[in-house]
C-alpha cells in the first residue's frame, strides 16, 4: 500500500510539475507580467488560475461524495482558523517575495529541474527562511 501511495504522489507531483511548465507559471518574466496590473498586464495566468479554482472545486465536491479515501484512512482537509498576526505576516511576505521575484514555492521547486542560477538562489533563499521561522519559533515556544 505504501508503495502504491508513494507512486501515485509521484504520479500527481509529476503530473502537477508538468502543469506548471505548460502554463508558464514557471517563467518568472510572465507571472511578473501577470501580477504587473498597472502596466504591462499580461492576463493569461488569470486562466491557470481559474482553472486550479475549477480543479479545487471539482475535488471538494467529490470529497463530498466519498466516504473515505481510496489510499488513505480519513480525509486531510483544513479547516478555517483565526486569522492571525503570524498568518497575515506570512501571506505578506510571500506576495512581496512573488510579486519582487516572480516565483513561488511549487514553480520553484519544479523549476529547480532547469538548473537557473535565479531559481537556484529563490529555492536556496526560501529553505533559509523556513529554517529560521522553525528557529525562531522555537526559541519563542511556539
Amino acid at each position: 500500500m505504501d508503495t502504491l501511495r508513494s507512486a501515485v504522489g509521484l504520479l500527481a507531483g509529476l503530473l502537477f510539475g508538468f502543469g506548471l511548465a505548460l502554463s508558464g507559471m514557471m517563467d518568472p518574466a510572465r507571472v511578473l507580467g501577470f501580477l504587473d496590473v498597472a502596466g504591462a498586464w499580461d492576463p493569461s495566468l488569470a486562466f491557470v488560475l481559474a482553472g486550479a479554482v475549477a480543479v479545487s472545486a471539482l475535488g471538494y465536491v467529490l470529497v463530498s461524495r466519498m466516504g473515505k479515501p481510496v489510499l488513505a484512512q480519513r480525509f486531510e482537509i483544513p479547516h478555517n482558523r483565526p486569522i492571525t498576526a503570524s498568518l497575515i505576516g506570512g501571506a505578506a511576505l510571500f506576495g512581496i517575495g512573488w510579486g519582487l521575484v516572480g516565483l513561488c514555492p511549487g514553480p520553484a521547486l519544479a523549476g529547480l529541474t532547469l538548473g537557473l542560477p535565479q531559481v537556484i538562489g529563490f529555492v536556496a533563499a526560501m529553505v533559509a527562511g523556513m529554517l529560521l521561522h522553525r528557529f525562531t519559533a522555537a526559541a519563542s515556544g511556539k
